[in-house]
């Protein structure tokens, strides 16, 4: 069992922003920007070559909808990466399938291209945890 599925399962705390039957979505612990969501079928699947049509459907679908959550979450957000690294040789450190959304602001400092090994996790409590999980989760009702 990994992290994630022990997130799934309730057995590691998370900071849900939205959560269905077959999909859950939580803030990354990195945060690399505030509001860094980590996007998780709740089926053990180890990267996207393993989705079939369903898995499909019920992650990607609800990209959309938690992407703009996220931006309506922080008016300073400006854009937002999202990825997913399937298997390690693509940088693939959990062996759960995930999509990476990461906001972007005018002035967070990244390049163009997604920093993966940054973690500003120092920087957030879990009262700003918290917060930040649950603008994003009132951007979804």
């Amino acid at each position: 069992m990994d992290i994630f599925d022990k997130i799934i399962a309730g057995e590691i705390p998370s900071y849900k922003v939205y959560e269905d039957d077959t999909v859950l979505a939580f803030l990354d612990i990195s945060q690399v920007t505030p509001g860094h969501t980590l996007v998780v079928p709740k089926n053990h699947v180890s990267d996207i070559l393993d989705y079939d049509t369903t898995t499909s459907e019920n992650v990607l679908l609800k990209l959309p909808t938690i992407a703009r959550a996220i931006k309506g979450s922080n008016p300073k957000i400006t854009g937002i990466n999202i990825q997913s690294n399937n298997g390690a040789s693509a940088g693939q450190t959990v062996l759960h399938s995930h999509w990476h959304l990461i906001p972007r602001f005018d002035d967070d400092g990244l390049s163009g291209t997604l920093a993966p090994t940054i973690d500003n996790s120092e920087q957030f409590s879990t009262a700003r945890y918290q917060k930040i999980a649950d603008d994003i989760a009132k951007q979804l009702n």
